[in-house]
Formats: structure tokens, C-alpha cells, sequence
């Protein structure tokens, strides 16, 4: 079972019954119904946008799949464009835990980098509402959701740490920027044509492309093998051919 810390946005219906909160009399804390109130928007907002987009979603759209009234929503939030961003970074928060749990103890910087995107590929293939929101539909929210996926870009970089050092003559920094701007490049393709469930697929390839550079295409692959030997796992893909 996932710890309720490690829950993403829209992996739970904003409505779900076991979180509803009975009217009347109640000796359930102010700060725990509140607190109840806002995961439910969070979720709400997570698939409202996925289904509407960020343009087409309204706060009442948001309320009615939350359950909750406007000034609920407004007790929490100050309008659409605060509750998108908050549950962006929550549930940035999560993947990047999920995937700092995953390389911790790996050995190796290879499979250790092998085994962050495992995570994240299954976490956006598992949960299509957040991946649509938070990897397309932020481009939609102007300067501030920019900001954000800047944030999220840096935070990516982190997996670089330890890296081993390129050849002679190649700028580590902008190598590093090239690798994370191809995965994301390339997930942001996928999700964008509704393609979610085809992104565990993308593990081997992706993987090499971020590794290869700072160990060889051939040592990557070598060292991608035995990733996949300790429990990486990966299934040959139906891929189209690169000009489809």
C-alpha cells in the first residue's frame, strides 16, 4: 500500500465516498476537514484539467467533481490558476520522491538513472489524468506554470549528480540540459497524443540516450543489461518507425 504522503493528484476521485465528511454535528477537527477538503480539490482540479483542459476548466467544474462548494474552494485557493499550481507541485513532490526512493542504494550512476525512469514512466502511465496535466496542460497556464516546469527541470538535473565525466572537449552542463530536455521532449510527445500507456516502453531507449554520452553507447548498453538483470525489466516495444 502507498503512504498517503506518496498519493498523486488524481490518482483518487475527488468525490470518493470514503473521504466524504458527513454534514451535521461532528467531532472531526476543523484542520483534518479542511485538509480532506483541499486533497479532494487537488484531485479535482488534476482531472478536470486532464478531461477540459486549463483553458476550458472552470472552478465550478472543479467543485462539482470535488464535491465541495465555491467558498470551500475559496477558503483554500484563490482562484484556478493557484489550485493548478498547487497540485503541480505536490504532485511533482511525489514523483520525485518516488524516484529518489528508487535510485537510493543503486550502486551504479547507470542504474540508478535506469531505475528513476522506470518509476516515472510507470507513475505517468498508471496515473494519465496528472501526466496530462502536469506534463502538457501546464504549458497553458502562462509565466507561472514556465516557472514551475523550470523548477521541475532543475530538479530533474539532480539524477546527474555523480555522473561520470564526458570526453574531453564536451560542455557537462549542456549535456546534462540536452539529456533532460530530450526525455521530457519526448514524454511530453507521447502524452500528448494520448499514448500513456506506451510509456513503460520507453525505458531501454530513453535510458541510453542519457546515459550514453557520459559512458559510451557501448558501455550503455552493457551496463543497461545488467540493470534490466537486478529487476529493471523491459519488454521490446511496437514502436512506429521514427518518420511516422
Amino acid at each position: 500500500m502507498i503512504a498517503s504522503d506518496l498519493i498523486l493528484p488524481g490518482e483518487r476521485s475527488g468525490r470518493d465516498p470514503a473521504r466524504s465528511i458527513r454534514r451535521g454535528p461532528s467531532r472531526v477537527p476543523p484542520e483534518v476537514v479542511a485538509a480532506t477538503q483541499r486533497d479532494r480539490l487537488l484531485d479535482a482540479v488534476v482531472r478536470t484539467v486532464a478531461e477540459l483542459g486549463y483553458a476550458g476548466a472552470r472552478v465550478s467544474d472543479i467543485c462539482q467533481a470535488a464535491g465541495v462548494t465555491r467558498p470551500v474552494f475559496y477558503d483554500q485557493f484563490s482562484g484556478k490558476e493557484e489550485a493548478f499550481l498547487a497540485a503541480h507541485r505536490h504532485g511533482t513532490a511525489v514523483v520525485i520522491r518516488r524516484m529518489e526512493e528508487a535510485v537510493a542504494g543503486q550502486a551504479d550512476w547507470v542504474a540508478g538513472v535506469h531505475a528513476a525512469l522506470r518509476v516515472l514512466l510507470a507513475i505517468l502511465a498508471e496515473v494519465p489524468a496528472f501526466a496530462t496535466m502536469a506534463v502538457v496542460e501546464i504549458d497553458a497556464v502562462g509565466p507561472a506554470g514556465r516557472l514551475v516546469r523550470e523548477q521541475l527541470r532543475l530538479r530533474l538535473r539532480r539524477l546527474f549528480v555523480g555522473c561520470p565525466n564526458p570526453p574531453a572537449g564536451l560542455p557537462i552542463e549542456l549535456l546534462v540540459d540536452a539529456a533532460v530536455g530530450g526525455v521530457y521532449a519526448t514524454v511530453y510527445r507521447y502524452i500528448s497524443a494520448g499514448r500513456h500507456a506506451e510509456l513503460p516502453d520507453l525505458l531501454r531507449p530513453l535510458t541510453h540516450f542519457a546515459v550514453a554520452p557520459f559512458v559510451g553507447p557501448e558501455e550503455a548498453v552493457r551496463r543497461l543489461e545488467l540493470a534490466e538483470a537486478a529487476g529493471g525489466g523491459w519488454r521490446k516495444p511496437d514502436l512506429p518507425c521514427a518518420n511516422a
